[in-house]
């Protein structure tokens, strides 16, 4: 069923236009600005000695006037400091793994998370999921959000879920192979994973029964679409959230246009600013990322700058704006002898290359008292293996895009297939060394 035969069953405001929705925007910031100022002393301390209250705000624009929020104020509040409501009034804790310092924690109110069901069956739909569609969900359960928060959404629609969760990658192809689901939720880099064992198998992936994918949690650039695609025979769409806004259920790829992903502006307040400045930019110009909820009742959030990377747009299938996808995160940026380098811009280089599979690590260290990367990728295993003089030369052809396209010397080691440690979740593209 096309998105159109289906618009008499959408919400009222995913129907409405710029004015309407712009008015709801507007009343809702109001309101949500107010109920963190009441009930959150750390926004009331904030406003407070920004000189800025809820009742200043006139029109949207004025936002700006609001002080950030930070993952580390998150952090310094942990575990329950920033939330409006009594712990009590919490039916679900998720939290963030922790790795670089406290966990982010996050919680919800039932009212929450029926919000976080409807957005994500929203999602899903403009994806071209519908009631009855086998679900295989393959994000990982727990305390990160994908898991539990597509498997609620998926409910709301009404698809049939199998909530296999992340790892057990043999098990995993099992399902698909058994059950034969028509969609799959999962990061790009876990799916290529599980593509990967297929082929090892003997499985033609794009003989299963998979129809479109659902992928997020991780930057991934135009090339790794292109890959799922042509190896799965899937649509593969972008979906985009964060666990300090709600989880997944952000912004979404609609599959009938493929062309950024719509944001669900009227829960979710988007801006672009100067990752340096704090200035407001335009629509359309490259920034970081900020987002102010609009609706949320446990933890309400305002102007939180997520660190992605991206530019808004106008809508095409809706009057809500659109988001590019995320073309890296500002905190992964790495800075190789004055060069500004981003692990999605060597991912379009490996790509370039059919002898190269699409698994890859950066290396950081320390050369002569001076940062150098070294980037690790391995062989494609649908190939026949390479000389030695076969792998120099692609070594030294990598190296020169590199060098060409991204302006940094790097030292390029290619491995079997393989080599590159796999992550059952998030991959993690960057290694440093220098400590």
């Amino acid at each position: 069923m096309s998105e159109n035969l289906d618009r008499a069953t959408l919400e009222p405001i995913e129907n409405a236009g710029l004015d309407e929705l712009q008015a709801l925007q507007l009343e809702r910031l109001r309101r949500s600005l107010k109920y963190a100022y009441e009930n959150v002393a750390f926004y009331r301390n904030r406003f407070d000695a920004a000189g800025v209250h809820p009742e200043d705000v006139r029109e949207l624009a004025d936002l700006a006037c609001f002080p950030f929020t930070t993952k580390q104020d998150l952090r310094d509040h942990y575990p329950f400091g920033m939330f409006a409501v009594p712990r009590e009034k919490l039916v679900r804790i998720h939290a963030s793994s922790g790795t670089t310092g406290r966990p982010i924690v996050v919680g919800y109110t039932r009212r929450d998370i029926d919000l976080w069901a409807d957005l994500i069956a929203r999602s899903l739909r403009a994806g071209g999921a519908r009631p009855g569609d086998l679900c295989h969900i393959a994000y990982g359960y727990g305390l990160f959000t994908g898991g539990l928060g597509f498997h609620y959404g998926a409910e709301r629609l009404g698809c049939t879920v199998i909530p296999m969760s992340g790892g057990q990658t043999e098990r995993q192809i099992q399902l698909i192979q058994d059950f034969r689901p028509r969609l799959i939720t999962v990061t790009p880099s876990y799916c290529l994973n599980i593509v990967d064992e297929m082929e090892k198998q003997g499985i033609n992936p794009a003989e299963c029964s998979l129809e479109i994918g659902f992928f997020g949690a991780e930057p991934w650039t135009e090339g790794m679409r292109e890959q799922l695609e042509q190896r799965l025979a899937i649509q593969a769409l972008d979906t985009y959230g964060l666990s300090e806004l709600i989880g997944p259920g952000v912004a979404q790829e609609y599959l009938d246009t493929k062309d950024g992903l719509t944001i669900w502006e009227d829960h979710f307040y988007p801006e672009i600013i100067n990752p340096e400045s704090g200035a407001v930019l335009q629509d359309g110009e490259t920034g970081e990322l900020v987002f102010t909820s609009l609706s949320k009742e446990a933890l309400p959030i305002i102007r939180y700058r997520t660190r992605d990377l991206s530019r808004l747009m106008p809508g095409t299938e809706r009057a809500m704006r659109r988001m590019q996808k995320v073309v890296g995160r500002s905190d992964d940026m790495l800075i190789i002898r004055g060069v500004n380098v981003f692990p999605s811009q060597v991912e379009e280089q490996i790509l370039y290359f059919e002898e190269l599979a699409p698994h890859y690590q950066l290396e950081v260290y320390r050369e002569r008292h001076l940062d150098a990367v070294r980037v690790l990728v391995e062989l494609d295993v649908r190939l026949a293996r390479l000389s030695d003089e076969e792998k120099g030369r692609v070594e030294a052809q990598l190296q020169n895009r590199i060098k060409a396209f991204i302006g940094v010397s790097a030292e390029v080691r290619l491995g079997e297939p393989g080599s590159i440690p796999r992550s059952q979740g998030k991959a993690q593209r960057v290694v440093d060394r220098r400590r």
